[in-house]
């Protein structure tokens, strides 16, 4: 009898009685589902499931090696690999002159349904509450391009050809430890140029050891949570306000809490400024994200409050460089004398997302803690990334990159608010116009921007409701958020016709 023909016997149970029935019939089973795949790995992965599954229980004996090898018409050896590979796991344990036996492994309970197959609702339970809420506010779209996602650079405008010349003329010269784990803040060439560029562009007050170079904002926030907050803590979020720095700071067991935004910046109530927070999450130069500019007076109001009150600012500055008409406003850390503020930067907007490097400037007190938190927490590296973007910069080709995108951001800019005008005249509201990569379209009030927002998105173009950076139940304010900086200057008019189109009936 051939090795099918066995297999089948076993399958049908006309194979003999005997002491490993129960070994052939699970080998044949498989046989019968893949006939074309019975190897070492099939025979290793039938025994291990029929043990995980409980139909080969503790004590069972296996076939001799060369009974099942002859049974199933296979080469002796085979079967001695699948033994000797299930013992070195543990399923199965060998008694010299008795045999191999499974080893005493049975499940508690038996196997459920597969995870991929649990309903949401039933998956949901399965969180932690504070993970619950993490899912229930995330506020990351699925979506991460096109017309008119907002927060989305250009990024087929990145100078390729000069980055990979420079990393492959780099790569070559790395030193073991810029191949090893990081350790300090980040890549010391990195750090000066970083120091450089923003004591020029934007006016910190740093030196290179205040850099702390991260993987990306939400990295960045992590830090100054686990650093400078405890659980229970109130951190001020501007409202609307970044919904990545609510996630994590909610994450971290933090108390948001949501103050206003006028036309001067953070807005604190008389009873809020009464009880002062741990912290407080800011974006001065270009309020995100209704691109208002803090006053110098709301400026000197919170950083003297942070002084008086031993309150951290945290000033997100993430795309301040990129403005269409004037130079971009000097950084709120600048004009601090008392080492409250923290800032924070991203190359995400400058260069493209997926970089994933971004950096905190700490006060001088804070420098050792963070680097060694940073090496603590999550064993940075990406050295030889960061060698990179240090010649990157250092070398002239940040500075012109900026230049040459700025002229391109303004253009889109310009192109939108001639669609918007185009189609709705001035009878909406544009909030955060004159920089960054995205704009606010004001709804009127009866107007659900959340439902608006999907209507658009059913015609192919994106947009994020207003609504859904908000804090506040019900949202002050409705609108559309949208983003240009990823749409060729052509396309806009086209892409906006579109969206005029799908609010039809509703405006």
């Amino acid at each position: 009898m051939n090795r099918t023909n066995v297999v089948r016997a076993a399958v049908t149970g006309n194979l003999a009685k005997g002491p490993h029935t129960d070994v052939l019939a699970l080998v044949g089973q498989l046989f019968r589902r893949q006939p074309d795949e019975f190897n070492h790995e099939s025979l290793y992965r039938v025994l291990r499931d029929g043990m995980h599954q409980a139909r080969l229980t503790a004590t069972t004996r296996l076939p001799p090696s060369r009974a099942l090898a002859q049974a199933l018409g296979i080469a002796r050896n085979t079967v001695v690999q699948v033994y000797a590979q299930l013992a070195l796991e543990g399923y199965v344990v060998s008694q010299v002159g008795r045999g191999t036996f499974v080893a005493d492994m049975v499940p508690l309970v038996k196997p459920q349904v597969p995870a991929a197959a649990v309903a949401p609702a039933t998956r949901r339970a399965l969180l932690s509450s504070r993970g619950g809420r993490l899912i229930d506010d995330a506020g990351a779209a699925a979506l991460q391009w096109g017309a008119f996602t907002p927060g989305v650079p250009e990024v087929r405008l990145f100078p390729a050809q000069v980055w990979t010349r420079l990393q492959n003329r780099l790569w070559r010269k790395l030193t073991p430890p810029q191949m090893s784990y990081a350790s300090g803040g980040g890549d010391a060439g990195l750090r000066y140029a970083i120091s450089e560029h923003l004591r020029h562009s934007r006016g910190l007050q740093c030196t290179p050891e205040q850099v702390v170079v991260t993987s990306g904002t939400q990295q960045s926030l992590h830090l100054v949570s686990q650093l400078l907050a405890d659980p229970g803590d109130t951190v001020w979020l501007e409202d609307p306000g970044y919904w990545g720095a609510r996630s994590v700071f909610q994450a971290q067991g933090l108390a948001v809490e949501p103050v206003a935004v006028d036309d001067e910046g953070l807005a604190p109530t008389d009873k809020q400024w009464l009880s002062p927070p741990r912290a407080m999450f800011v974006s001065p130069a270009h309020q995100y994200p209704l691109g208002v500019l803090m006053s110098q007076r709301r400026r000197r109001k919170l950083l003297d409050y942070a002084a008086l009150r031993g309150v951290w600012v945290i000033e997100d500055d993430y795309d301040s460089e990129i403005r269409h008409r004037a130079r971009p406003m000097p950084s709120l850390q600048g004009q601090d004398s008392h080492g409250r503020v923290i800032y924070l930067g991203t190359f995400s907007k400058t260069l493209f997302p997926a970089l994933r490097l971004a950096y905190l400037v700490v006060p001088t007190a804070l420098v050792a803690a963070f680097g060694q938190a940073l090496n603590e927490l999550y064993r940075e590296g990406h050295t030889p990334l960061q060698v990179v973007l240090a010649r990157f910069m250092s070398e002239g080709h940040y500075a012109s990159h900026l230049r040459r995108m700025r002229a391109v951001y303004r253009a889109r800019h310009d192109a939108l608010l001639d669609a918007i005008a185009q189609h709705f005249g001035k009878s909406l509201p544009i909030w955060g116009r004159d920089a960054g990569l995205h704009l606010v379209l004001g709804l009127p009030a009866a107007v659900d921007d959340q439902a608006l927002a999907a209507r658009i998105a059913q015609a192919g173009v994106a947009s994020r409701p207003l609504s859904l950076y908000h804090l506040r139940r019900p949202a002050p304010a409705g609108g559309l958020v949208l983003g240009y900086g990823g749409v060729d200057e052509a396309d806009i008019a086209r892409h906006f016709a579109t969206l005029a189109q799908a609010t039809e009936g509703w405006l």
